[in-house]
């Protein structure tokens, strides 16, 4: 254990988790660098791709792991299968899709692949910050979490190995699958077109690359495209001279509106192509007028939504409320609370903590469409930067199919908001923790917040080994 990660933080009479007390008060390196190019260059034609991304993506991988409580856990799993059951209710459907465009009407069976959850963790327990339709990262990060070595000798009791499936890469790809037989059943699925617009310039290109693969291992014709290089014509979507049955979008024209995108939009009008995920899921879960209902009990109620889907949302998702001119001057007086966001925003796009803004910025907003959501302060992970310790942000995101969580991920950052230019950042894998609660009576130099009292532990104890320096 280095020595600059002696200091946890504390506050006497305070509780604060073993999860807690590790992201505040150790600062690990866990990640295996020569793992990590194995676990991406699984492939021949992946070679190189590692020392690519070292160069070109230094802030994408975080070298330490944050740490969460399977109490955190279960509650992020719990919020993602409610969130989702609300989302099937016909009243809920009405509302949401009343103000989408009219292509999110079509219900063609798929439910959306790798739906993304956003969760700040605070004293009181996990809150929603964020859903999204085609969360990036999921198999940037498997490959991640599969390169971690233990980061300490003391800790090894209390650190268990990676959570993450060896078969996560499958069941992502199972995904596609899936979704396909919602819409098409047993029909033979032949060429797959993951979707965006330039795609090898998008930060997040290198794992449209290890889905290709992946994919291209399973059987079937798979290849990253341009919308504007796909053709309807003959009632099929075509990319050159091959047809493509099924498109992974990650578009964020999320109703497919935008001219370059009219081949794409009228081949998913005609049912001709399976697209996952689909307008409807964005409008049924990703727009952020959804986090006003959410956490609105009341409405939900209205809606159909059953006691403990509301108890637990309204313990999980921060108030959240349309910005109208009524409302301005109550907002602005009391702007500090809120985190400002537009509903058709994405990747946290014009986003704006209340705190930061000005009557410039205030005056766009007025004149825009956003909400604004409580403010939840984001968790610390202490982390060492050219040997020095320094305290930055992370979030969870959930990846998640049919309201199932799939991969617990964290984003270690500094600034408003995350942002992958953070030297000491970037991705980084979670790690399940017991339920343990630690008393605060004082803070022993080298070690974590000592249970109980503070008389001395057990010697050889766990709790001895964890207040010991190392």
């Amino acid at each position: 254990m280095s020595e600059s990660t002696a200091n946890a933080p504390a506050t006497p009479g305070l509780t604060v988790t073993l999860a807690q007390a590790l992201n505040e008060g150790y600062a690990c390196q866990s990640l295996d660098p020569a793992q990590l190019r194995g676990e991406l260059e699984f492939h021949p034609t992946l070679r190189g791709l590692g020392d690519a991304l070292a160069l070109t993506h230094p802030h994408l991988f975080s070298t330490t792991q944050v740490f969460v409580s399977d109490a955190a856990h279960r509650t992020i799993a719990a919020t993602v299968a409610a969130i989702e059951r609300v989302a099937t209710l016909p009243g809920y459907q009405q509302q949401a899709l009343a103000t989408a465009d009219p292509i999110a009407q079509l219900a063609w069976g798929p439910v959306g692949m790798f739906m993304g959850y956003d969760f700040h963790i605070g004293p009181d327990g996990p809150k929603l910050i964020e859903i999204n339709t085609n969360a990036g990262g999921a198999f940037l990060t498997a490959a991640l979490a599969r390169a971690q070595r233990r980061c300490c000798e003391p800790m090894d009791d209390a650190l268990p190995t990676t959570t993450v499936p060896t078969d996560l890469n499958q069941r992502f790809i199972d995904m596609f699958w899936a979704e396909w037989q919602l819409q098409r059943g047993q029909q033979a699925l032949q060429a797959i077109a993951i979707v965006d617009d330039n795609p090898t310039g998008q930060y997040l290109a290198p794992e449209f690359e290890i889905c290709r693969q992946l994919l291209a291992q399973r059987g079937v014709t798979a290849l990253v495209a341009d919308p504007r290089d796909l053709t309807w014509r003959d009632g099929r979507l075509w990319h050159g001279g091959t047809v493509v049955d099924m498109v992974y979008n990650r578009l964020t024209d999320f109703y497919l509106a935008q001219p370059g995108h009219a081949a794409l939009r009228q081949a998913y009008l005609s049912g001709a192509v399976v697209v996952s995920p689909a307008p409807r899921a964005h409008a049924l879960l990703a727009n952020k007028a959804n986090l006003v209902t959410l956490s609105q009990p009341d409405r939900l109620r209205d809606l159909g939504a059953t006691a403990a889907d509301r108890a637990l949302l309204s313990a999980v998702v921060p108030h959240a409320l349309r910005v109208t001119p009524e409302r301005a001057e109550a907002l602005w007086a009391t702007r500090r609370r809120y985190f400002f966001k537009p509903l058709a925003g994405y990747g946290s796009k014009a986003t704006y903590r209340g705190d930061k803004l000005t009557r410039r910025v205030w005056s766009d907003i007025l004149a825009g469409d956003f909400i604004a959501q409580a403010l939840v302060a984001p968790g610390e992970r202490r982390v060492i930067i050219d040997g020095a310790p320094q305290k930055l942000k992370f979030d969870l995101r959930a990846y998640s199919y049919a309201g199932q969580v799939q991969l617990l991920a964290a984003r270690i950052y500094a600034g408003q908001t995350t942002n992958f230019r953070t030297p000491g950042g970037g991705f980084a894998p979670v790690v399940l923790m017991p339920d343990e609660v630690l008393r605060e009576p004082g803070i022993k130099t080298g070690g974590l917040p000592t249970r109980g009292a503070p008389e001395s532990p057990r010697p050889g104890s766990l709790a001895h080994r964890r207040s010991t320096p190392a």
